[in-house]
């Protein structure tokens, strides 16, 4: 069975930083990206940033030059690191992880921004 485990979720003023880490554990065949997601509250969960290879991401374009995304093949690992927080990046952070063996969803953490 795989599981996600997200971490590094919390409340940040405008301006700072949080780093998210994600996780995968269990049988996973051929990882082909791995991501975040966000939803904020009345909004449709939407794409933040991918990751395929070291040289090919993806970034929404609200996030481009904000967020930096990072994978370590070995561990199974993504990292999203945050900076120049917004109160607009507040919402829910999901991991996702699309692989030959299915498309995997972490449980979400929480990313709040306000002062």
């Amino acid at each position: 069975q795989v599981q996600l485990v997200e971490s590094g979720g919390g409340l940040v003023q405008p301006g700072g930083s949080l780093r998210l880490s994600c996780a995968a554990s269990g049988s996973i065949f051929r990882i082909y990206s791995m991501g975040w997601y966000r939803q904020a509250p009345g909004k449709e969960r939407e794409l933040v940033a991918r990751i395929i290879t070291s040289t090919i991401t993806n970034y929404a374009d609200s996030v481009r030059g904000r967020f930096t995304i990072s994978r370590d093949n070995a561990k199974n690992t993504v990292d999203l690191q945050m900076n120049s927080l917004k109160p607009e990046d507040t919402a829910v952070y999901y991991c996702n992880v699309n692989s030959g063996s299915g498309l995997y969803w972490g449980q979400g953490t929480q990313v709040t921004v306000s002062s």
